[in-house]
């Protein structure tokens, strides 16, 4: 008998799992995703500033697997009938679903960032921010992690007619090491990049910014890249989930409650087995994507799967089109005092980001991809 395999969400992460899951015998594989294209989500600051990002169909992408792809919207889950709904089209029943739906940033952590902040997590809200800095002005970019550093430095690079202004709870670059943090001040410095550090911002208005306190930082565009939030629909579903409402999964990917569903990448709460949660991000996606398909393919075939392994690498950061950050660290995403930086940096994290796109393509087995 076929073994239907329902994936949901064809970012890294459930891309791969379709790809590699539809390689088994036995298997019918259906991707279910509301675009019919492939976004290059590490890329979204990019096209934000103007740049072409390459054109991916997911037709072109899954040529030759035989997976069905499904456009469509995922209304619900019913976990008794083991079927998906969808907005537009018959319910799909599943042997084993593959929960793989991502996350968006999260927009309601203060008043007016709802109404009056862009971000840079889809494709639909970075060609909005593009349309919105063609004017000029002042941006001011909330958040202070990765994605709020690429943001800035690209916006000031790229555009040099919008004044950047970055507001963080902490130091710029404060997970990072004293010589990462000191070559994000120079690259900011060298940028014009305006830096608060130690603020939080307690209102977003269409105009400027409120900070805790009450200083006002004029914005005639607020980009917010700090929180992330999931769909509903795991816990809509009666899945275990944690408190933001990710997929609570085992060591093996395999959901707490419900074994016939496996959860990868960000809507899912990845722990290895000595307890290290994983990092929202394309590193850990593509990885634990090949490691839930191996627990599937063990269990269909009556072995007990391994456990997730994961070492993590570095941390990749394009600090513009010029210049960028390779923040070397332990295997627990701790960061050491080896960093490279420069041009031959911004060429390494070019190199990750290709080849990321070469492993949709060929995706393989391996246990890690280094990269952010």
């Amino acid at each position: 008998m076929t073994h239907h395999i329902v994936v949901l969400g064809a970012g890294y992460a459930g891309l791969v799992a379709a790809k590699l899951a539809a390689r088994q015998a036995g298997t019918k594989v259906t991707l279910v995703n509301q675009r019919d294209h492939f976004v290059e989500r590490v890329r979204l600051h990019q096209l934000a500033t103007g740049q072409r990002l390459r054109d991916l169909p997911l037709t072109e992408l899954l040529a030759g697997t035989g997976i069905e792809l499904v456009v469509d919207t995922v209304t619900g889950i019913d976990a008794d009938a083991r079927t998906v709904r969808l907005a537009h089209a018959e319910r799909l029943g599943y042997d084993t679903l593959v929960y793989a739906l991502g996350s968006q940033a999260d927009l309601g952590l203060v008043p007016g960032a709802a109404e009056h902040a862009h971000t840079v997590a889809s494709l639909d809200q970075a060609e909005r921010l593009r349309s919105r800095l063609r004017g000029g002005g002042t941006a001011v970019v909330v958040g202070g992690g990765l994605t709020g550093i690429e943001a800035a430095a690209e916006l000031a690079e790229c555009l040099p007619e919008v004044k950047v202004r970055l507001v963080t709870e902490g130091a710029l670059g404060g997970a990072l090491s004293r010589k990462a943090q000191r070559h994000l001040n120079a690259v900011f410095a060298r940028l014009g990049v305006e830096v608060h550090e130690h603020v939080r911002v307690a209102e977003v208005r269409d105009d400027h910014v409120t900070l805790e306190g009450g200083d006002r930082l004029g914005a005639d565009v607020t980009i917010w890249t700090t929180g992330f939030r999931v769909p509903e629909l795991a816990r809509e579903a009666g899945f275990s989930v944690d408190d933001s409402g990710r997929l609570l999964v085992d060591p093996t990917l395999r959901s707490v409650s419900h074994p016939e569903v496996y959860g990868i990448g960000d809507a899912a709460a990845v722990r290895t087995a000595d307890g290290m949660e994983l990092r929202m991000a394309c590193a850990t996606g593509l990885p634990v994507a090949q490691q839930a398909v191996r627990a599937i393919a063990a269990r269909r075939a009556g072995r007990t799967p391994k456990p997730v392994r994961f070492r993590y690498a570095n941390q990749c950061v394009s600090l513009g089109r010029h210049d960028g950050l390779i923040q070397f660290v332990r295997g627990d995403d701790s960061p050491v005092e080896m960093v490279l930086t420069g041009r031959v940096a911004a060429a390494y994290k070019e190199a990750i980001v290709r080849g990321t796109v070469i492993a949709l393509r060929h995706p393989g087995m391996p246990t890690q991809m280094p990269g952010r």
